[in-house]
Order: structure tokens, then sequence, then C-alpha cells
């Protein structure tokens, strides 16, 4: 086998996240809005006079055996999906883990392709983002959802619906020149300078949601309707009432579980607010990471967040998912 390559992107989500839970979604269908950026997960693997496994991730590890990995998505994937020699496997990403861009997502989706191109096994974008779950989900216990596996495989702006039987369906938006123009000129990510583990927000989510929590069901399905409506706005352009809405999402999501925001994000975004920034929200389960705004005037949003410390990561749409190749 030679060398292998592959890489994943990371998400940003647009509307609706947090109903692609199965808490939620197996009993009211989920519904939201992702968009693949141009940044990345990569792997290197090779099995090249290789006697041992040797990991390198944000750790190493060299082991005899599969059973002895300590990092659980790289056991559980090669349990599953290798049979070869034992490999190497090297791993390294655009931004750090705990952000909420949904980096284990595009890890694992990552590496099922790497292993099935090493394989010789081809791949559908809809068989990595399932089998991606499985593990995460099914086989690890995380208490998370499946929307950063669906948008690293597939890439682009889609839509995601999730129904009760497990099935997902993947429509990608059609958008507009001038649209996909706007959002990429005047959506920005910045980063609050915490990083943070979703794990303890997301079992609170599931916990209540699985309780029939009145108050989560409500706030789970406003949010769904204000994903449609996500969808409905940027088919037709209007940005305007799209920017207006991130604001309503992202107060309905900070009353979903406690730890949502706190001083830090809650002054990061009334500044940005103040500062030509219509909505904003932050990406993934809450509690840190990014901030991701909509600026009528970025060059002034910019410089008020560099002025407290929020470096701004630039971004563009990925089109393509998750890819790897021979080298």
């Amino acid at each position: 086998m030679a060398m292998i390559f592959a890489r994943a992107p990371l998400r940003i989500s647009l509307g609706g996240g947090g109903t692609d839970l199965p808490s939620y979604y197996r009993q009211r269908g989920g519904f939201l809005i992702a968009g693949a950026i141009d940044k990345y997960v990569y792997l290197l693997v090779h099995d090249v006079f290789q006697k041992r496994y040797r990991l390198k991730y944000s750790r190493m590890e060299e082991v005899d055996s599969i059973d002895q990995v300590n990092h659980p998505i790289i056991r559980e994937a090669l349990r599953e999906h290798w049979s070869g020699a034992p490999l190497e496997i090297a791993s390294v990403a655009d931004i750090p883990a705990g952000t909420g861009l949904g980096s284990s997502g595009a890890f694992t989706v990552c590496l099922l392709k790497a292993l099935a191109t090493a394989s010789g096994r081809p791949t559908t974008p809809g068989w990595l983002a399932e089998e991606a779950c499985r593990i995460e989900i099914e086989r690890l216990s995380e208490p998370i959802g499946k929307q950063d596996q669906y948008a690293s495989a597939h890439g682009g702006i889609c839509t995601y619906e999730f129904h009760q039987d497990d099935s997902v369906i993947v429509t990608p938006l059609a958008l507009s020149d001038a649209t996909t123009r706007a959002l990429n000129d005047n959506l920005m990510l910045f980063y609050t300078g915490e990083t943070r583990s979703a794990s303890a927000i997301l079992s609170d989510q599931n916990t209540r949601t699985n309780a029939a929590d009145q108050a989560m069901l409500e706030n789970l399905d406003r949010t769904k309707q204000l994903g449609m409506r996500a969808r409905d706005l940027l088919i037709a352009g209007d940005l305007a009432t799209f920017a207006n809405d991130m604001h309503e999402h992202w107060e309905t999501k900070r009353r979903r579980s406690p730890g949502m925001s706190n001083d830090r994000i809650d002054e990061l975004y009334s500044t940005a607010r103040a500062n030509s920034v219509v909505g904003g929200k932050l990406v993934g389960a809450g509690g840190g990471g990014f901030l991701l705004v909509y600026s009528l005037d970025p060059e002034r949003t910019r410089a008020s967040m560099s002025d407290l410390g929020a470096p701004e990561v630039r971004f563009s749409f990925d089109l393509s998912g998750c890819i790897s190749e021979i080298r």
C-alpha cells in the first residue's frame, strides 16, 4: 500500500442545530442547515515497514494490537474496517478540537475514508456519514447528533432531514451566486478563546428530551422552525431577514441548557451587535468555541472583535466533502 492522504471539512450550522440528536428526531423529526467550510481534518495512513500500530494525533501511541489502542474512534474504526498489516496513522487539523466546528465527526469520516481507500473499497458520502454516526453514537455512546458527520462527508451547503426511522435526506441548497458570495463575504467566525467538551451540554439536552421535558421540546421545535425558515430565506436570497433570524436562533439556543453562554461570550456578542452585526450565534453545542455572526460592515466588526482579543478565522464554503487519494 502506498501513502493514503485524506481530508474532511469542518462545518458551521446555519439553522436548526440540535434537532439532529436521536433523542429529539426519533420523537419529532429533525431539520437543519449546515455548510462545510475550507478548514479541515487531515490524515496520512500507510503500512510500509510497520510492525506495530503508530498513531499520532494530540498524543502519540505505539501498540501491538488494535485492542490496545486508547483513542476510541481509531480503535473502533480499525476493529471494524481494517484487516491488513499494522498502520501508521497521523492526524492534524486546521482548527483545534472542542471549538464547535464538528472536528470529532470530521475525524471519524476522514479515518473511514482513508481506511476504505487503503483497502480498495469504494465509498459514498451517505455510507461515510452513517457509519461514522454508528461508531460515535452507537458503539461509543457519545451524546451527539448526526450533523457533523453528514456535513463533513457531503460538503457544500445542504439541508438535512432526520426522520424517526433514522433515515436522513440530504438536499444541496440551490443558492444564487449572489447569495453565496454574500454569505462568504458577510458571515464571520471569531474564536471566543475557550474550548469545551460538548458532552455535558448535550447530555443535559438528551436527558431532558428523553424525559419529554416540555420546555426542551418546545425549544427544539422552535429551533427546527427557524431552520426551515432559514432554508426558505436563503433560497429566496433574503439575507437581511436571515441575519435577523440568527439573533432569535441564538436567543432560543441560550435558553436551551445551562452553560450555553457565559460572560465572555455575552460580551463578544453584544460588542459585535454594536458594531454592524445583525445576528449571530455560537457554533456547536455551546459554552465556548466560535461565534458566527452576519455583519453589514465586516471591517468595523473585525476591528471591534480584535480589540477584545477575539481572532477571526476567515473561511469559504467547501464543495467537495471528504476526499482521499493514494500518493
